[in-house]
């Protein structure tokens, strides 16, 4: 029996859909999503079996021109996970089309080469017509093998791109077991859990000026885990807008975050939050680190 195995990055401006695709190719919740743009920080790794074939995706954050040394973390990230892969899938939002970053963007993944594959987002969301002269700017910037038009939110198109990935995969062994999903640390899931909760009730600039991390991570006798994480904020009115009025905004978000996470665990969660101001956390590398960065040069 044959096997085959390798990794396909998904990679695009913010916004694109990309942890929208991750989270229904591999029908897991592996990558926290938002309406808003750069919810993405890390590399997240999904594993597909398709037949004999196991399909490494890899979520990257947006590409966007940085100014923190978060921001710069984030790029290099994204760029790393496009270097290292057997195959890159572009992204592109097609309701936005070929705006200044993507022409941007897609111009240097020419310029890397290696395997290039075009897939537009969010196809069911405009005219059909739109499409084909869409594609055509595109590829003349880059020499994309192939073209997808899908719909990370429903569904559309997502069978046959799952079908040509598996084929274009090379022949090698699995490098994890066929039954696990990704290889994030059950830490970091749960602080990008209460983060993603961060983004979706809170708004404005609050959402990027907080970073979550795990502060420990108790098993208990019952099966149960504890968990404590902190959530580190730029500014004192960002604390104050996350706690909320007599902590009603901070115990939404733990409830909702806990209950996210049991559901991946298949297990009961005890989840108590901590907010704390801890200003320039964005320019640590410490900080970094926690969150599955590396410190950009």
């Amino acid at each position: 029996m044959t096997t085959r195995c390798g990794f396909a990055a998904i990679v695009g401006a913010p916004n694109a859909g990309k942890s929208t695709l991750l989270n229904r190719l591999t029908g897991a919740k592996l990558s926290i999503v938002s309406p808003k743009a750069q919810t993405t920080r890390m590399r997240v790794l999904g594993v597909l079996m398709r037949g004999e074939t196991q399909v490494l995706l890899v979520d990257t954050p947006g590409i966007f021109r940085p100014r923190r040394r978060l921001d710069r973390a984030m790029v290099a990230a994204a760029w790393s996970g496009a270097t290292d892969a057997d195959l890159v899938l572009l992204l592109v939002d097609a309701r936005s089309g070929a705006t200044e970053p993507v022409r941007e963007i897609a111009r240097t993944l020419g310029k890397r080469g290696g395997a290039l594959w075009l897939v537009l987002n969010k196809v069911d969301l405009l005219a059909p017509a739109r499409l084909l002269p869409l594609t055509a700017e595109l590829s003349g910037l880059a020499p994309f093998a192939e073209t997808f038009m899908v719909s990370a939110a429903n569904g559309d198109g997502l069978d046959r791109l799952l079908d040509r990935l598996a084929a274009a995969m090379p022949e090698g062994p699995y490098l994890y077991p066929p039954d696990e999903l990704t290889d994030l640390p059950d830490r970091l899931l749960a602080a990008e859990l209460v983060r993603e909760q961060i983004f979706l009730q809170t708004h404005e600039e609050v959402p990027y000026g907080a970073t979550v991390e795990t502060e420990s991570w108790r098993e208990r006798p019952d099966g149960s885990v504890r968990v404590e994480a902190t959530i580190y904020v730029a500014r004192p009115g960002h604390k104050a807008i996350l706690i909320g009025e007599r902590g009603a905004r901070i115990r939404e978000i733990g409830a909702r975050a806990r209950t996210e996470l049991a559901r991946l665990l298949d297990r009961k969660v005890h989840l108590f939050l901590n907010v704390k101001q801890r200003a320039g956390w964005d320019e640590e590398a410490a900080r970094l680190r926690a969150i599955g960065l590396e410190d950009p040069p």
